[in-house]
């Protein structure tokens, strides 16, 4: 009875909690500690720290787990919210996330591992081991050759930073196509940009030609090997590299969301690059794996690697910020081994002392991440991590934020420039928000031009010319003036990078403001009219705005040519049908393409 009055307790909260383990009255005050302390960059008018649920609800996340770690132990781990909202299956312990980018830490140890073990030379030219396939060098290596060290510590040179998921229920690549990029994977061939051992360069491409040389060296399967030889020593038992399908345990896994709080379609995406990206897990899992390198590094045995090769999983390369798999953060003498991530609709991060026997892991099933350094934050100051945890701004808005009437806000709207970057001021939800670099703040006005952000630091006042125009805003951080942003007023006069034109249509036509994207990619093709992926995004925002004569024109004129190298036109509408059909987009309009251009729609969709 007392299991069943719990489940429904669970299932009748709006933000639910879980947790397995009894802990003693020391521990329960921490948790309580940490969950109550959420406090962010800036605390406004005193006010506050939140509570975790109350900070999930403000970033709208559906599910987190955590685990943090003491004296090299596993102090505590807890679960809040849902697995699967819809579902209303509670966030357990257990639960399995696939946050991303940590798959490359454990992926290191496999390729350490095959090092100590003498079946591969990490300093050796990485085609000595590659039997299924060979990296194809060119002029852009400068007759270098790239090494398995250069790939860990992403000092190869190599392009592809990351990789989309793909439909469980669609056409998923195998590793060869992705290496070669060839359909149905999305991005280009991995390639050389620039010669190896030149500088660091994150490169998901290049963990995951360090994928296929384990396949090719062990003769195994990676998803067993690395079970078998890295995660089940180390303790990631609930943990593993296998790629779900219609069959797996659908329970045991997290379900996605994108920012906005939309599911992924068909509750996740699978990742075919295993090493980058394809490491399902839990926090607790992940904290095996952080102890076993802490022991290892203070001189006791690991339960995988060698000593020298623990060093160098945990040792700078090249002097640059990443180690072979992990990132090294040295804060005024203390220093951290740590690692993000990121897939569609997850993220993830563990910071831990390699000094000290401390450390947290958090998942999250979106793809924001603002909560994680929340939360951390919060940990570090729960337990006094050794220079870490910095003191949030105080900000005094004396009467509380003031209420800019409607017609002022709507001066401030637009998209503003500023250091090789770009901003938007918006209105979302009843309220004006500041977004740049993926992410959105609400604003918060300290006078009738003047606002901040809890999110960011600076503190920025719009300006405008003799005719009271709006032109652009300020930066201030701490009493520190940086360039002003510029707002943009004619897109037809810009000269911005394609990418740059590209992405703010992109976030206006996300926004449902197509009549505002429309300026900028039309900008895109006229200053690169070679540009294919341009003509693309204008034919694609012609036929949101229901102008479809304009459209098919676009679509029809392109339909044989290469937009890159084993990537069509035809493949490139099809992808990005997937896109706007993974983002909830309304694309009936493309059943008249398909039907017009005779091609067949992706499989799963």
């Amino acid at each position: 009875m007392k299991a069943v009055i719990l489940f429904i307790a669970l299932l009748t909260s709006s933000v639910v909690t879980y947790s397995q383990t009894t802990y003693s009255k020391e521990t329960l005050e921490k948790i309580k500690e940490v969950e109550n302390n959420i406090t962010g960059n800036i605390i406004l008018n005193n006010e506050k720290p939140r509570t975790i649920p109350e900070q999930m609800k403000l970033y709208n996340v559906k599910g987190m787990s955590i685990a943090v770690i003491q004296d090299h132990k596993i102090a505590w781990a807890k679960a809040y919210g849902w697995a699967d909202e819809s579902e209303k299956r509670p966030m357990t312990t257990e639960t399995l996330f696939e946050p991303g980018s940590i798959s490359k830490s454990l992926n290191a140890v496999g390729i350490l591992k095959l090092a100590q073990d003498k079946k591969v030379d990490l300093y050796t030219d990485i085609n000595t081991y590659l039997k299924s396939w060979k990296f194809p060098y060119d002029s852009l290596s400068k007759g270098k050759k790239i090494t398995l060290a250069e790939i860990l510590s992403h000092n190869a040179g190599l392009t592809v930073h990351g990789f989309p998921g793909h439909n469980i229920n669609g056409s998923v690549p195998t590793v060869y196509q992705v290496l070669d990029g060839k359909t149905p994977a999305v991005t280009p061939a991995v390639r050389s940009e620039f010669e190896p051992g030149l500088k660091y360069q994150y490169s998901g491409g290049g963990t995951t030609i360090s994928q296929v040389i384990l396949t090719d060296i062990t003769g195994k399967a990676y998803d067993e090997w690395m079970y078998k030889n890295v995660l089940k020593p180390i303790g990631m038992t609930h943990s593993s590299y296998t790629i779900p399908n219609s069959k797996s345990n659908p329970n045991r896994y997290a379900s996605a969301y994108y920012p906005d709080g939309s599911p992924v379609l068909n509750k996740f995406h699978v990742y075919p690059e295993q090493a980058a990206a394809g490491l399902w897990m839990t926090p607790s899992d992940l904290c095996n794996y952080i102890i076993d390198m802490q022991l290892a590094y203070q001189g006791k045995k690991s339960k995988v690697l060698t000593p020298e090769m623990v060093k160098l999983h945990l040792t700078p390369y090249n002097n640059g910020p990443a180690a072979m798999g992990t990132f090294i953060q040295d804060l005024d003498g203390a220093k951290y081994f740590e690692h993000g991530a990121g897939n569609d609709g997850f993220c993830g991060q563990f910071y831990a002392s390699l000094d000290e026997g401390y450390g947290v892991v958090i998942f999250l099933n979106t793809e924001d991440g603002s909560l994680l350094y929340d939360v951390i934050s919060s940990v570090a100051k729960a337990y006094n991590w050794k220079n870490f945890y910095h003191e949030p701004q105080k900000k005094d808005l004396e009467n509380g934020p003031v209420v800019i009437p409607e017609f002022i806000l709507e001066k401030y709207k637009g998209i503003y420039l500023f250091e090789d970057q770009w901003a938007s001021v918006e209105e979302k939800d009843g309220e004006s928000r500041f977004y740049t670099d993926g992410r959105s703040a609400k604003m918060y006005f300290t006078s009738t031009t003047r606002f901040i952000n809890r999110e960011f630091k600076a503190e920025k006042e719009f300006y405008t010319d003799e005719e009271g125009n709006v032109i652009g805003y300020t930066r201030q951080v701490e009493g520190k003036a940086f360039p002003n942003a510029i707002k943009i007023l004619n897109p037809d006069t810009l000269h911005l990078n394609v990418n740059d034109l590209g992405n703010i249509g992109w976030y206006l036509m996300e926004r449902k403001e197509t009549k505002k994207a429309l300026p900028y990619f039309k900008r895109a093709v006229e200053l690169y009219p070679d540009d294919l992926n341009a003509k693309m995004n204008l034919a694609h925002a012609y036929l949101f705005d229901t102008n479809y004569p304009s459209a098919i024109a676009i679509y029809k004129a392109h339909p044989k040519e290469l937009i890159r190298p084993e990537y069509t036109w035809e493949e490139g509408i099809k992808n990005d049908f997937i896109y706007f059909r993974e983002h909830h987009y309304d694309t009936k309009g493309f059943d008249q393409v398909f039907e017009e251009l005779k091609l067949e729609k992706p499989k799963g969709y």
